[in-house]
């Protein structure tokens, strides 16, 4: 694996529906905590069992459905853990238009383009939250 060289960039790590595929994924291996201490990695994972990448083409723009509702956000790591339980857990590292992090279930996003209609006007509230009052 290459190493990353920071998820964020100068302007604070944020996105625009224009600028989002500039953000570096993390791929190719799973993430330790040296890569989140890093800024390599939004989040590793410890005790679980059989950690690996998820292949999934990353950057990619998604539609996260959380507890306030639905958020755009771009996904740049994706792995897959089995749980004490067995059950496979798809986690998802995600930058959010404010340059903030997040972890969330595969299953609790769609993966959009970065045509869809949603997904644009979600980011545009989120970089401009005046937007929606215009």
């Amino acid at each position: 694996m290459t190493p990353n060289d920071d998820l964020s960039d100068e302007d604070g790590g944020g996105f625009d529906f224009d600028d989002w595929s500039r953000l570096t994924p993390f791929t190719g291996a799973v993430a330790t905590l040296d890569d989140v201490q890093a800024r390599r990695a939004v989040f590793a994972l410890a005790e679980t069992d059989d950690p690996r990448p998820i292949a999934i083409d990353l950057p990619q723009p998604v539609i996260w459905w959380e507890a306030d509702g639905e958020q755009a956000a771009v996904a740049v790591q994706a792995e897959s853990h089995l749980g004490s339980d067995g059950e496979e857990m798809e986690v998802l590292g995600l930058i959010l238009p404010d340059g903030g992090g997040a972890v969330a279930l595969l299953e609790d996003v769609d993966l959009v383009d970065d045509t869809d209609p949603v997904w644009r006007r979600l980011v545009e509230e989120a970089v401009d939250p005046g937007a929606a009052d215009d």
